[in-house]
């Protein structure tokens, strides 16, 4: 049966309007990105081989090289389908990401670096958005050095694709007050990320009682 033929309440869009998103088959939801078949099938019956050939989340993992040959896909529809679960994926990500908009929220992701006998440098990796989607320790030094190699922060950000870096590291012995070398180590990761193109928004130096902001403290 072609889907002109079908009753408006039994064709997927009108059945999304009248019911809404939750009564509809799988085979109809993607019959609506679809939106239209080929000369001898229709875009339900489309949809269906699709679903049949492309079980579970196969279908949503699949590269648009895959999709655009399937029949009755093409380009444009391939194109379609891989936009909507890329932002399905990043929707549902993203809800649950903490967003870090002031140094406060970084140390609200920090707050075991205070009790730490060595000194920790810690990279936080932000999206577009300042949501926090990764942390790693860069590296674990004496009681009052750390070795850290802009390779060993970049290369993480690199992978994830972040936007953006803020840097963390404790001074075991209570006083904030960056070092020379803190600050040197801080202008060579702002250089390289600039080469980049991966901004360093802060660096952080905490104790057990305070913390600085070298951003704050205008010390970039």
């Amino acid at each position: 049966m072609r889907l002109k033929q079908l009753y408006k309440v039994d064709r997927p869009r009108e059945k999304l309007e009248m019911k809404g998103p939750q009564a509809l088959r799988d085979e109809e939801l993607l019959a609506i990105i679809l939106r239209t078949g080929y000369k001898g099938k229709s875009v339900l019956e489309v949809a269906k081989e699709i679903l049949k050939k492309y079980r579970g989340e196969k279908l949503a993992s699949s590269s648009l090289e895959e999709l655009r040959k399937i029949k009755g896909v093409g380009l444009s529809r391939a194109a379609s389908l891989i936009a909507a679960f890329e932002l399905t994926k990043r929707i549902l990500n993203n809800s649950t990401l903490p967003k870090i908009e002031k140094p406060e929220d970084v140390l609200a992701q920090v707050t075991y670096l205070r009790d730490k006998k060595k000194e920790y440098f810690v990279a936080l990796y932000l999206n577009a958005r300042n949501q926090l989607i990764h942390k790693e320790t860069i590296s674990i030094g004496s009681l009052n050095a750390s070795l850290v190699h802009p390779r060993e922060v970049f290369q993480p950000a690199i992978v994830l694709s972040a936007a953006s870096i803020i840097l963390v590291h404790n001074h075991p012995s209570g006083d904030c007050q960056p070092s020379e070398d803190d600050l040197e180590l801080t202008k060579k990761l702002i250089q390289a990320g600039e080469i980049i193109g991966i901004e360093i928004l802060d660096h952080l130096v905490l104790s057990r009682e305070i913390f600085l902001s070298l951003k704050q403290a205008k010390l970039f």
